[in-house]
């Protein structure tokens, strides 16, 4: 069994470049406003289409839950080795588990996590919108972001603030 996901996109060409780097392979078919990835790990078909959308939809998030922390290190490396900004969130308490994760936004402002949880726990965070998206999240950019320093939970820019969380 594979997860299919099928994204619009703004730029079909922009989109491969990030996926490519986020995946670390190239896509299985190309075609004018579409694009195919057929990803082994984690088992996925990826396609886009590239076609007018309205921003924002119901699409909260996507993630990719590993095994351990070092999964969740090991990826951002990749990623960062990639030139993708990421945003950590270390020890957060969100949508009833302790977690681990880190973040990409792709050039559509789609935005993937990657996490692991540490434990599960009773009571979700009490402050209103640690497990909701919130309209102030924006991709962090190399001109808004110090290049890929971690952000604690607890901190103005973590889960805290609004990042969705699973």
């Amino acid at each position: 069994m594979k997860t299919h996901i099928s994204l619009n996109v703004a730029n079909v060409e922009k989109s491969i470049e990030f996926y490519q780097k986020m995946f670390g392979v190239k896509p299985f078919k190309v075609k004018n406003g579409y694009a195919k990835f057929d990803i082994a790990n984690p088992p996925l078909n990826l396609t886009m289409n590239q076609a007018d959308f309205e921003r924002g939809g119901s699409l909260s998030h996507l993630g990719l839950q590993v095994g351990l922390t070092d999964d969740v290190l090991s990826m951002r490396e990749r990623w960062i080795a990639n030139d993708l900004v990421t945003f950590d969130e270390m020890q957060t308490d969100c949508c009833y588990a302790l977690q681990d994760k880190t973040w990409i936004s792709d050039p559509d402002g789609n935005r993937w996590e990657v996490f692991v949880v540490l434990e599960n726990t009773e009571d979700k965070d009490s402050s209103a919108s640690a497990c909701c998206v919130t309209e102030n999240f924006a991709a962090p950019d190399k001109e808004s972001v110090k290049a890929n320093q971690p952000v604690e939970a607890g901190s103005a820019t973590s889960g805290k603030a609004g990042i969705a969380c699973c």
